[in-house]
């Protein structure tokens, strides 16, 4: 089986999908700066799972080898998903630190029946949440379960479920136990990391990004909605997860520089007519609009520049005489409808036939 272009490594996801949210290892091929020994390798799991283990052995892996990784208890299988200086830098941005935590190593590279049992304990999954969700339902707990992960050598599952209160599923796991007879871990999840286990199609028309490329889910607030003019209709910022999209974040700083050159809205305009109120702005236009208090339906478009040079002149003690003084004529271009198509005169095709008319009573005397 060939890779495909995401990630080369679909040869070894098998029934758990293409995770698309694979690192590109920008130093590999290059000689590492420090000469540390520590041979750490990032493996990946099911979908957006990913953990740091050590190679104390040193065996030779690469990107997309299955390998054989501790667990507890037993043995876990994953995919290689980075190696090499990348892994240390990696490790340093989510703060893990074998130095302070105990790590974890690999073992081989997985054999023929480990593989075997790794792709029996993916065939069961998909049955296994099925029956799951009805025992939860049986029991009557307030809770969701998202999806299911059997450990590599099938002695364990991880059930991950999102609930909005705390749960009370030590009966539930009974019922598991004596209902898979395998050992059960029960992993509670936010909104936004079932969103990412599942996968989707956004409002854009492309795959959610928790899905493919995100692997942090920072918190998302209603104030990067006003920052960029947008009206709070849940129904338009909310994603699939039922939380923020996500991208509101991603042009956010865009619009607080540009917002740090505008006013203050909350600054009013003195005119020797009437104070002016803050009504509303575009910030790539770099123009704002305000209507006097004592008719609050007007609307005057003032450059930012403009507002800057009234400002300045209220805070000497001046005050202009209106603002329609400082609004800037828009020339209109005068546009002409008569020849919009190239048609000159209404008339021009019978002129045309004046002249064939002429010539047919020309050739008809001839023959005559």
């Amino acid at each position: 089986m060939s890779g495909c272009s995401n990630c080369n490594t679909c040869e070894t996801s098998l029934a758990r999908g293409c995770s698309n949210s694979s690192v590109f290892n920008w130093l590999e091929g290059i000689s590492t700066l420090n000469k540390r020994d520590d041979n750490a390798v990032e493996v990946r799991f099911k979908q957006d799972r990913k953990e740091f283990y050590i190679n104390p052995d040193n065996i030779a892996v690469k990107k997309g080898d299955i390998v054989a990784v501790e667990s507890s208890p037993g043995h876990d299988v994953g995919v290689v998903s980075l190696t090499g200086e990348l892994v240390m830098l990696q490790m340093k941005r989510k703060k893990v630190n074998f130095e302070k935590e105990r790590s974890k190593k690999i073992y081989r590279i997985a054999k023929q029946t480990d593989i075997s049992k790794w792709e029996k304990g993916i065939g069961l999954e998909k049955d296994t949440l099925e029956e799951a969700k009805l025992l939860v339902i049986k029991h009557k707990l307030e809770m969701k379960l998202s999806n299911v992960e059997y450990q590599g050598d099938n002695t364990k599952a991880i059930f991950y479920y999102t609930a909005e209160k705390r749960v009370d599923f030590r009966d539930l796991i009974k019922s598991f136990s004596k209902k898979f007879r395998i050992r059960i871990e029960m992993r509670q999840i936010g909104a936004r990391q079932e969103a990412a286990k599942l996968g989707g199609i956004g409002s854009c028309g492309r795959e959610l990004c928790c899905s493919t490329w995100m692997t942090e889910f920072p918190s998302v607030s209603t104030s990067a909605v006003r920052y960029q003019q947008l009206s709070i209709n849940p129904q338009k910022i909310s994603g699939q997860c039922g939380r923020l999209k996500c991208c509101l974040n991603f042009e956010l700083d865009g619009y607080l520089d540009a917002l740090a050159n505008f006013p203050n809205t909350k600054t009013m305009l003195k005119t020797k007519k009437d104070k002016a109120k803050f009504l509303k702005m575009d910030i790539f236009k770099k123009k704002l609009w305000y209507s006097y208090l004592s008719n609050p339906y007007s609307a005057i478009e003032l450059k930012l520049d403009r507002v800057k040079t009234i400002i300045t002149l209220n805070k000497a003690g001046e005050l202009p005489e209106k603002l329609e003084d400082f609004v800037i004529e828009k020339k209109t271009k005068k546009k002409d409808f008569e020849n919009v198509i190239g048609q000159d005169n209404i008339n021009r095709f019978d002129k045309k036939n004046k002249k064939n008319k002429k010539r047919f009573k020309h050739k008809k005397n001839k023959k005559q």
